[in-house]
């Protein structure tokens, strides 16, 4: 069935963690799991920043397919609740300014592991992508890739959270972004708030933040 890639990444932003599995080295042949924190990048590709002396480390260098499991934070059954596994390959990045500002706004803790120095940035190219959103409303999604349409740049995002509104409530922090919506932390807790009628041109984007906590109050 046709899975709209706005389900995708809305689910994917509404997750802060998901299992990777890689290719074993200690057991060649046998697939190796581990549970990973993430951000999405402007392209909503999960980005992770992880110690060359992990296992799955040491597994990504020897053969980069993997994939990545994300499923609906705090539903009750795993098996009536939305999941995506992205099925592609790690690859070692060297983030711009604008990434690395956005990794630490959605993980201020891995400020500490870069000054550690053994820890690097990789992402997840995706291949395929299968989604599962309840009975009945699951298959692999036709493009690995969101549209452009659905895509924010750096540049913008950036301007527009200069001007977060003075609205929004104090223990409220904007995260991040895009034409599908924003994401936001109170606390640890990590909030996805869709925009109507999403996804919107970059140039609505503006109206829509200043609408921002009327959003957040109906979520």
């Amino acid at each position: 069935m046709h899975i709209p890639f706005a389900d995708v990444i809305q689910l994917l932003h509404r997750c802060t963690f998901g299992a990777l599995a890689t290719h074993s080295r200690a057991q060649p042949g046998y697939p190796f799991a581990t549970v990973l924190p993430f951000v999405p990048d402007h392209q909503h590709r999960p980005v992770f920043l992880i110690s060359g002396l992990a296992e799955h480390t040491r597994n990504i260098r020897d053969n980069p397919r993997a994939s990545f499991l994300v499923f609906e934070p705090g539903a009750e059954d795993v098996q009536t609740g939305a999941r995506l596994t992205i099925v592609g390959e790690m690859a070692p990045i060297s983030p711009d300014p604008a990434l690395r500002a956005r990794f630490l706004r959605y993980r201020p803790d891995a400020e500490r592991l870069l000054e550690l120095g053994d820890f690097a940035f990789f992402y997840l190219e995706p291949r395929q992508l299968r989604y599962i959103g309840g009975f009945g409303q699951m298959g692999w999604v036709e493009a690995p890739t969101p549209p452009a349409a659905m895509c924010l740049d750096a540049a913008d995002e950036s301007m527009l959270l200069s001007q977060t509104p003075s609205a929004l409530p104090k223990d409220i922090k904007l995260l991040g972004i895009d034409p599908l919506g924003a994401d936001l932390s109170s606390g640890p807790k990590r909030i996805r708030c869709p925009w109507p009628g999403a996804p919107l041109a970059p140039n609505m984007l503006e109206d829509m933040l200043a609408k921002l906590p009327e959003v957040l109050a109906s979520s």
